[in-house]
């Protein structure tokens, strides 16, 4: 996973996907992204939290997804202890500007979450491919540290019903509210599309995203 210290520190600045998927990436502008998004209505028929598997250790070395984030983002060398246990750091949470150094104050927010990714067409998807989503590390934008208090505002709700309290991490927030969606092939309705559109016609920005494998 890269880090995105860079894009965090500066709040407006476009986070880059791995280049180490096989599928190139592409580049659009943000408005044109919005409008590549795929059209469906939503359905939260069924939904579980538990059917993405997440925090697993899919490469074995000891750290589970959310300690590679809280490594991945520190702005600092973090503390790592016994079992990749991550006990010291320091974390700008992008959505809210405020700095964190104990590791008990953040959450991993999945930047789409996982009730919004199961109505835009994961409840199709095989859980194999869920639990990659929620552990996607390939890509530094599908997987955030922000402060608890934010993620938890922020819950299951779509960027028509919620933004981040910074005003100036919208435009970011909207970049990477659209990747994660084109990545992975999920949908937008028509309430969601209106509101990315008009978000993205305040930014001057582009969207850079490799379609999940």
């Amino acid at each position: 996973m890269l880090s995105r210290v860079a894009a965090v520190a500066a709040l407006l600045a476009l986070p880059l996907t791995s280049p180490a998927a096989a599928a190139p990436a592409e580049v659009l502008p943000l408005a044109d992204a919005v409008a590549a998004l795929p059209a469906a209505a939503e359905s939260r028929d069924g939904y579980s939290r538990d059917a993405f598997r997440h925090w697993v250790d899919a490469d074995r070395d000891s750290c589970n997804t959310r300690m590679e984030v809280l490594i991945a983002e520190s702005l600092v060398e973090p503390t790592v202890g016994a079992d990749c246990r991550v006990t010291a750091g320091e974390w700008l949470s992008y959505y809210d500007g405020v700095t964190v150094t104990t590791p008990g104050g953040l959450d991993i927010d999945h930047m789409v979450p996982l009730a919004e990714a199961w109505d835009s067409g994961a409840s199709a998807w095989t859980p194999e491919r869920r639990e990659a989503y929620a552990n996607d590390l390939d890509a530094d934008r599908s997987l955030v540290a922000v402060t608890a208090r934010t993620n938890r505002s922020k819950a299951d709700k779509d960027p028509a019903e919620w933004l981040p309290p910074a005003a100036g991490a919208h435009c970011t927030y909207t970049v990477d509210w659209v990747a994660t969606k084109l990545r992975w092939g999920l949908t937008v309705d028509d309430t969601e599309r209106a509101a990315l559109a008009d978000l993205a016609a305040g930014c001057d920005d582009t969207v850079e995203y490799e379609p999940a494998p």
